[in-house]
């Protein structure tokens, strides 16, 4: 997409919406990967566990901002037409309560990005699997707040996907 990857998008994205502040969690290819993007993340962390799913990325990027972080927006890098505007719409939803999850819909379907904040850090830095956080969104303890957007977000997992979204 305009001669970035998927990972530059997503990581631009990020420093727009929040300056400073942008984690990226890597694993296959990490050596790669960091050197490319290592002018638009402020932290990387390395996941040597990224083999057991997305739930052990997340558990590794909380883990490694929990005790500089009031809360943590999860964004993936295969969403490329997510805007900074939906992330910083995300982030100004949220209330400012340790225990309030602040998720993106379309049409009823939640979907990244999402904002936790710290009263659900113990449980993301558990997590393990393909399933990713859906469980503690899922929680009872937690107040979910929604915040709709008009487009879905595009979410590219195949070479098909990607040769669609360029058209």
């Amino acid at each position: 997409m305009n001669g970035k990857s998927l990972l530059e998008l997503a990581l631009t994205t990020a420093q727009t919406a929040c300056p400073g502040r942008v984690c990226l969690v890597v694993g296959c290819k990490s050596p790669d990967i960091v050197r490319k993007a290592s002018t638009l993340v402020d932290q990387v962390v390395d996941n040597t566990g990224y083999r057991d799913g997305i739930g052990s990325s997340i558990a590794c990027g909380v883990s490694a901002c929990r005790s500089n972080a009031d809360a943590v927006v999860i964004m993936l890098a295969d969403q490329p037409t997510i805007a900074a505007s939906h992330v910083r719409a995300v982030v100004d939803a949220w209330s400012g309560d340790d225990n309030e999850i602040v998720v993106s819909t379309h049409a009823g379907i939640q979907a990244p990005p999402t904002l936790f904040a710290r009263g659900a850090f113990d449980q993301l830095a558990e997590l393990t699997g393909d399933s990713g956080a859906r469980s503690v969104i899922q929680s009872e303890q937690f107040v979910i707040r929604r915040v709709a957007f008009a487009e879905p977000a595009i979410d590219v997992d195949t070479e098909e996907d990607l040769l669609q979204l360029k058209r």
